[in-house]
């Protein structure tokens, strides 16, 4: 029986709530699990997974999902602020002890994955992304003419998948930057971000989603170059994020349940 607490605020001047997911296991010893929502950084919340919650709980993780403010009220870098001040919180309030660090570990989906690996940089907790996007500013510059649009097929009456995907990406990547600047994409690239905690880390994308595979690709060399640990799994198919999930949930964590006894 998961016993589920609602709309907890971690952020009172944002009023920004988070959900928390007990396990019937919960003691000192608790395995923590922050799950970061995808929706591409316009979309999405914490209400929209509670089922997934259950899940995570179930599988004896003490689990939060957080929302956190989006575009295009609030654009970059918002979300990744309101990730980290998540984490101060947690790690400052009676839902941790003292030592509850090394317990933490993450789950995100697509630009959920994408904080996860924010925060993992920051905090060194074992993070496993699915879809994550981390690569702009060489996606944009690449792609001049792809026009944005958040319904390609009804509004550009747009019938390839692959140009469907396109213009949804520089559509989000557009409206969570706030306008069309290379020096912002830049910054809300991964390989720019503080990785100098950054521990165990598990990548999974489809050869054939929304998330360009080659920028994945070239995030991982970045990675490997700079002698961090890093597992990716690339799946067949044009699945994207929560469509694999609960395919891919066991094995995701696993590789958390490994990290955690190592």
């Amino acid at each position: 029986m998961v016993v589920i607490k609602k709309d907890t605020i971690y952020d009172e001047t944002n009023n920004l709530k988070t959900d928390i997911y007990f396990p019937n296991n919960t003691n000192s010893q608790t395995k923590i699990l922050i799950f970061w929502h995808g929706g591409g950084w316009f979309a999405g919340s914490k209400n929209d997974v509670k089922d997934l919650g259950i899940k995570l709980a179930n599988a004896g993780f003490m689990t939060l999902i957080p929302d956190y403010r989006l575009a295009p009220d609030f654009t970059f870098p918002a979300a990744h602020q309101d990730s980290k001040k998540f984490v101060k919180w947690l790690l400052e309030s009676n839902y941790t002890d003292e030592d509850d660090q090394q317990n933490i570990v993450q789950i995100g989906a697509s630009v959920g994955g994408t904080l996860a690996i924010y925060i993992a940089g920051l905090y060194g907790f074992p993070t496993v992304t699915w879809s994550a996007s981390v690569d702009f500013s060489n996606w944009m510059k690449n792609h001049p003419n792809v026009i944005p649009s958040r319904y390609g097929a009804n509004e550009l009456k747009l019938t390839n998948l692959h140009d469907i995907f396109e213009s949804f990406y520089k559509f989000f990547v557009l409206t969570y930057a706030g306008k069309d600047n290379q020096t912002i994409y830049k910054q809300m690239d991964a390989e720019n971000y503080d990785l100098s905690n950054l521990g165990r880390l598990k990548m999974i994308n489809s050869a054939h989603e929304l998330v360009p595979l080659n920028g994945i690709l070239k995030f991982v060399d970045f990675l490997a170059n700079h002698d961090h640990e890093i597992e990716l799994l690339i799946i067949k198919g044009k699945r994207h994020a929560m469509d694999y999930a609960k395919d891919y949930l066991d094995e995701s964590l696993d590789f958390l349940f490994q990290t955690i006894k190592e």
